[in-house]
């Protein structure tokens, strides 16, 4: 007679954060392998923009405040990613850009060989600095993505000599927001 297994019992590493990241970066390589990299990574910042401007709320919500100075965008950045186990940390900041680092990805492994997942942080890095600052430009230099040992995102607040020679994506305030 043969002794019922228990799946309980068994090392299956499955739970819910497992999980959805597997999905996200099953979604994401879809998108890449059917639509190429550009248009994922289009699909993805549409995401992240809707997903900035809820914690966008969230943020200035919970702080009872209309909109938030370039010391807070830099502080509400890294506490986001913080929550979500990405610990990014403000390398330098003035008032020209904010830059930061991270050694580690709310993703994980799962980020390995698909960049246009980086959209999410370029998307809500960009659209909380943009509603509130005016405008952005988020660079993404090293990625974990790429198997870089670490993340370096610079986000311009200015249009500058530097900001214009760099590779990246660029967000303005909405209109919404300028009528207000």
């Amino acid at each position: 007679m043969s002794k019922k297994t228990v799946l309980n019992d068994l090392n299956v590493p499955l739970e819910r954060d497992v999980f959805l990241r597997s999905l996200i970066r099953e979604l994401a390589g879809t998108l890449e392998d059917v639509v190429g990299y550009d248009e994922a990574a289009g699909y993805i910042s549409l995401v992240g923009q809707r997903i900035g401007e809820w914690i966008n709320d969230m943020y200035k919500k919970e702080m009872s405040v209309s909109s938030l100075n370039r010391s807070e965008v830099a502080d509400v950045l890294t506490d986001l990613k913080l929550r979500i186990e990405g610990e990014f940390s403000v390398v330098e900041q003035d008032d020209s850009r904010i830059m930061l680092e991270s050694k580690t990805c709310p993703f994980e492994d799962k980020v390995h060989d698909h960049p246009s997942m980086c959209m999410m942080t370029s998307n809500v890095f960009g659209f909380i600095a943009a509603e509130n600052l005016g405008y952005a430009k988020v660079v993404l230099g090293k990625t974990i993505a790429n198997r870089d040992d670490k993340c370096n995102v610079t986000v311009y607040l200015k249009t500058t000599p530097e900001s214009e020679s760099a590779q990246g994506r660029e967000y303005f305030r909405s209109m919404e927001t300028n009528a207000d």
